[in-house]
């Protein structure tokens, strides 16, 4: 029975790292997607609209 909950436990932090490894995968090739479409368009930066204020700001990464 030790083994088993052994086992369970392995398997539930491998689970759990394996998602945050692909969250944080697709939130770097999002950022090098933008950075690639900013130098094609010759921008600086991305313009983000505050829902709040209304105001345009620079999307920070």
């Amino acid at each position: 029975m030790p083994q088993l909950i052994f086992f369970v436990i392995i398997i539930a932090v491998a689970y759990y790292g394996y998602k945050a490894f692909v969250r944080e995968a697709e939130r770097v090739s999002a950022k090098i997607r933008r950075q690639e479409k900013q130098a094609s368009n010759g921008t600086i930066g991305t313009l983000v609209k505050d829902p709040v204020t209304g105001e345009y700001r620079l999307a920070k990464d």
